[in-house]
């Protein structure tokens, strides 16, 4: 009885010293968790901007989902946009990317092992994206789902393609004529100008290697022109061309043959690196994949590069590339620019490649039908459809596709020949 008597008191002994203390630690745990809440910031300095971005994001998944406006990479970019702005989640670090932090010449300098280490999810993902590697697969898969084709049996319309990136480098000019009026810097331009070949993982890998600060704004330009071909490109094509010249029927392409597409990506991938090393990367990846798809002896390798390991770097570097578009580098009056600037990118392209087929048949017994030329912008296969619609409107007997898939494959050739131009140049 006694031993029980004492065990109480000495328990409620305990509790009375022991209660303030929890009461204090209560208290002080409530205000840590309160104050690291994210609805907090959202009230402090420039929190707002944090809002404006969420809204943003919601607006881009409104548009993959509801619109399907080029869901694969738009629906990650904007879910990897409304992730880095939610305060106090620390999933990316826009100072952690700082090209100080990256320069191994700096006394701040950390390498990949740091990000790795203490970085948040997003910036650890990231390293694929500053490395060059997620754009390069992407390639890889892109490669093993194209058909070079209707290219190899009209090598013309390699021109179609080529003209398309014309854009690129006459924004790049323009641009740095007046650099005081636009504000680009030489590697500014150059990333914004390769929206106009209309190639959102070589607009990707050229930016993330020239000017990365501007990933954001570039990606989701890139993907949104890209999502509305056929809204811009129709009213430059009938402006263009008269109603006969829409008309022109193409005759069928001839039968490629097994060996001609085997050999095409081989000789491709040497020529093409031989002549711009700095696109080798790019090319190299993309006739690797052609090469898988067409070889026929490779087949679960083929199938591996256009499904798995395709969605999986769509998902990374979607949700990564939307992790850089944080309030601070988004809302402000360079992006307005980079829209302004890309979208004019991408009409140059779409109307020198039409320009380009009409110049053609100035010299050409079987005539071209101008409205292929628009599709040598890489949007694949968008950008041939468009063409079709286009020729089905004054004929609905006149098939465009095939024609139109020569200049349009060309043109994924073209932009990653583009972008090593402008990386030997500036990189």
């Amino acid at each position: 009885m006694k031993n029980n008597i004492k065990n109480i008191f000495l328990i409620a002994l305990m509790l009375c010293v022991a209660t303030p203390v929890m009461a204090f630690d209560m208290q002080e745990g409530l205000t840590n968790f309160f104050n690291e809440m994210g609805f907090v910031s959202f009230f402090m300095g420039d929190g707002w901007k944090n809002l404006v971005m969420l809204a943003i994001g919601c607006f881009l998944l409104y548009l993959a989902i509801k619109k399907e406006y080029e869901p694969l990479l738009l629906l990650p970019i904007a879910f990897g946009m409304i992730l880095t702005n939610l305060p106090g989640a620390e999933m990316f670090s826009t100072k952690m990317w700082n090209e100080e932090f990256l320069d191994p010449n700096s006394p701040h300098y950390h390498s990949y092992g740091y990000i790795m280490a203490n970085g948040g999810l997003l910036d650890i993902l990231y390293i694929g994206v500053k490395a060059g590697i997620y754009p390069c697969l992407i390639f890889l898969g892109v490669g093993a789902m194209t058909d070079f084709g209707p290219l190899i049996a009209n090598p013309k319309s390699l021109l179609l393609g080529a003209a398309a990136q014309i854009g690129i480098f006459v924004t790049f000019i323009v641009t740095q004529m007046d650099v005081s009026f636009f504000g680009f810097t030489p590697e500014q331009a150059a990333s914004i100008g390769i929206i106009g070949g209309a190639d959102g993982p070589t607009a990707i890998f050229l930016t993330s290697k020239l000017a990365p600060e501007l990933l954001g704004p570039i990606a989701v330009a890139a993907y949104s022109y890209m999502a509305l071909v056929p809204v811009i490109q129709p009213p430059i094509m009938r402006a263009l061309t008269t109603k006969k010249e829409r008309m022109i029927k193409m005759s069928q392409l001839r039968t490629v043959s097994k060996k001609e597409k085997i050999i095409f990506p081989i000789v491709v991938a040497i020529v093409v690196t031989l002549v711009v090393p700095s696109a080798g990367t790019l090319i190299g990846c993309l006739m690797l994949g052609n090469l898988m798809k067409e070889c026929g002896v490779v087949e679960r390798l083929s199938k591996a590069a256009q499904n798995e390991l395709n969605n999986i770097v769509v998902i990374f570097l979607g949700i990564t590339v939307g992790a850089t578009a944080s309030a601070s580098s988004f809302l402000n009056m360079q992006t307005i620019g980079i829209l302004a600037v890309g979208i004019v990118a991408f009409g140059v392209g779409s109307a020198c490649g039409v320009l380009m087929a009409k110049f053609m048949n100035l010299f050409l017994k079987e005539k071209i039908n101008p409205l292929i030329g628009s599709a040598g912008v890489s949007a694949v296969p968008m950008a041939a459809r468009v063409s079709q619609l286009e020729g089905q409107k004054e004929d609905r007997r006149n098939f465009l596709l095939m024609h139109a898939m020569g200049p349009n494959v060309a043109g994924v050739i073209g932009s990653a020949v583009a972008a090593g131009i402008l990386l030997s140049f500036l990189g």
